[in-house]
């Protein structure tokens, strides 16, 4: 059937690139290519593979075992050969890729500086780390000991933070598609207090927000609700005004023609938005959206200023806690790594999703 498809279409035939093996790729390439290449990548896994197999030879707590492991001279003769092979490679990548007789060889001889090039930046690195009081270095920001009895607790803040986001992002989405819907109206009167919701809590910041509400409106006011619940609903109450202009966004992007064939089919308004319109916005937004649970993930770090109880803390106010407990930077360390563990597989999911869907309105909220 392939064959056959094939001799239909000869333009297509044509245009149709053959798949490349690594022996064409190998054909291509010229020994100062293949040398840049190799020595650039084998500098990089040095410095970058190398270093951690070295520093857990010699242990990583307590901290003196990873301060010895850092200063020593397995290490030390490591990151040196690191740095001639990444040098040579930089440099001979840099000086030739101008000569090389093809785009393969081209490509190699660049992949190789750039690595090699990376590869120097971080053996000077490292190698002036160890010019300095290791010692200190490591018991200020890398007491892993510190942390040994403290991962339950910060577990436990990881998932207070999922669960902010979670609710934060669910009310978000619920009153978005209302507000958004609103903003559509034809009527200002519709129209116009939905709008005036959402400039006011785009154009005010999200600590603001926090403050306020909890200080100004539920103590204030004696509103009997916690600092998790306020913490949750004016998280909602923020995301909800982001969400709005996604699912504004997504709907008029559908194809006018749609709205008014539903209409000619004797749809009413609302339903030609719920059965024709909505179903395909909503599938365009779900990207951007994604994208705004991520930002709604690092913006609950900003409810520590409303007091939770030991259990209810996220990671930063759990990193807070230990911090003034202990004098130490490793706590702060140990929640950047908390919320990147949460954040990079999502932010992943929002590439993919953005390549699947195609939808081309994920940069809708980076403008908060």
């Amino acid at each position: 059937m392939t064959g056959t498809a094939e001799t239909l279409d000869p333009l297509a035939t044509a245009q149709k690139r053959p798949e490349r093996t690594l022996s064409d790729w190998l054909e291509d390439q010229t020994r100062v290519s293949l040398t840049a290449g190799v020595l650039g990548a084998a500098a990089l896994c040095l410095v970058v593979i190398g270093t951690p197999i070295v520093i857990t030879a010699f242990g990583w707590v307590p901290s003196a075992q990873l301060a010895e492991g850092i200063t020593s001279t397995a290490q030390g003769v490591l990151l040196w050969i690191s740095l001639g092979l990444g040098l040579i490679g930089a440099g001979l990548g840099w000086g030739t890729y101008g000569r090389m007789p093809n785009k393969a060889a081209r490509e190699t001889a660049v992949g190789g500086a750039v690595l090699g090039a990376q590869a120097v930046v971080l053996d000077v690195v490292f190698l002036w780390v160890r010019t300095g009081e290791v010692d200190l270095l490591v018991r200020q920001y890398f007491e892993l000991g510190l942390l040994a009895d403290q991962g339950p607790r910060f577990v436990r803040a990881a998932l207070n933070t999922l669960v902010l986001s979670l609710a934060g992002e669910t009310i978000g989405i619920v009153l978005g598609l209302i507000l958004a819907v609103f903003v559509l109206s034809r009527r200002p009167l519709v129209r116009a207090p939905a709008r005036l919701y959402i400039n006011f809590f785009r154009g005010t910041p999200l600590i603001w927000q926090l403050s306020f509400g909890w200080l100004g409106i539920v103590l204030a006011l004696g509103l009997g609700v916690g600092a998790y619940l306020a913490a949750m609903v004016i998280l909602g109450l923020n995301a909800g005004a982001y969400s709005a202009e996604i699912f504004r966004a997504g709907i008029e992007s559908i194809d006018r023609g749609q709205f008014e064939a539903a209409r000619s089919l004797g749809m009413s308004y609302g339903r030609a938005l719920r059965h024709v319109i909505l179903p395909q916005g909503v599938r365009r937004v779900i990207p951007p959206l994604t994208n705004e649970f991520v930002i709604l993930i690092k913006d609950t770090s900003l409810v520590f200023i409303l007091g939770l109880t030991f259990s209810q803390k996220e990671l930063l106010s759990t990193a807070r806690d230990l911090y003034a407990a202990s004098f130490n930077a490793t706590p702060w360390l140990a929640a950047a790594a908390g919320y990147l563990v949460i954040t990079l597989p999502m932010i992943r999911v929002v590439r993919m999703l953005e390549e699947r869907l195609n939808s081309g309105l994920t940069g809708l909220v980076g403008a908060q």
